[in-house]
């Protein structure tokens, strides 16, 4: 992974970063709701029933899945499409309050960022802008739904950090268990798709309730000389 800068060495215990996208940088979840029951009905799998949208954030995908009854052979489909219907969106896409400054922040701190999601690269930096899209080191797009862990180990691997040395922000319980197969540490962002305390109750790392609070654990101001 090829650094974008010169820049002071991390102060804090991280030196890569590893960030989803959709529900961690993106707030994309009103989107995703509104475009549910089209994907529902052209895929054939159930529809959310009204008032289901709390008790799905409390579940992990797998359990979504079973729940919502869509069949397994489908999700290269959906996924797809998915992203055909994000790209055309894009424009209705916008960053969480305190990304911009936080990415900022981190970049200037000598963080290496990289973004993997399941997302296009393109979508990804028409939402991030110019500027924020900038900060990031390396954009590995296209994950499967399960297969965040393969990138993990790549861009770990890329990067040439010891594995504690790394962390994965994101919003979602696959996002920690990806996490946890390739020995990294876990920052969950209350902010996104599941709710805090299903997160919590993975015993993550570290539990963000804003963005402000991930940068003051990741890249720590230095003390004035």
């Amino acid at each position: 992974m090829t650094r974008r800068g010169a820049g002071p060495p991390p102060a804090g215990p991280y030196g890569l970063v590893l960030l989803d996208f959709d529900g961690t940088l993106a707030d994309s979840f009103p989107w995703f709701c509104r475009v549910l029951d089209g994907v529902a009905d052209r895929y054939g799998f159930r529809r959310v029933a009204p008032g289901e949208v709390e008790d799905l954030r409390r579940l992990g995908a797998r359990a979504i899945l079973r729940r919502l009854q869509v069949p397994a052979w489908k999700l290269p489909l959906i996924a797809r499409h998915m992203r055909a219907l994000a790209a055309r969106d894009a424009e209705e896409i916008g960053l969480f309050p305190g990304i911009p400054g936080l990415l900022a922040r981190l970049a200037a701190a000598g963080l290496r960022l990289a973004v993997v999601t399941a997302n296009r690269e393109a979508t990804v930096r028409r939402v991030l802008g110019p500027e924020s899209a900038a900060r990031i080191d390396a954009f590995a797009c296209g994950a499967p739904l399960f297969g965040k862990a393969r990138r993990f180990r790549a861009l770990v691997r890329a990067g040439g950090l010891p594995p504690e040395r790394v962390i994965c922000l994101g919003d979602e319980l696959r996002d920690a268990e990806a996490a946890a197969a390739c020995g990294l540490a876990f920052g969950a962002v209350a902010w996104g798709y599941t709710r805090p305390d299903a997160l919590a109750a993975l015993r993550p790392a570290h539990l963000f309730a804003t963005p402000e609070a991930v940068a003051e654990t990741l890249a720590p101001r230095r003390a004035a000389a």
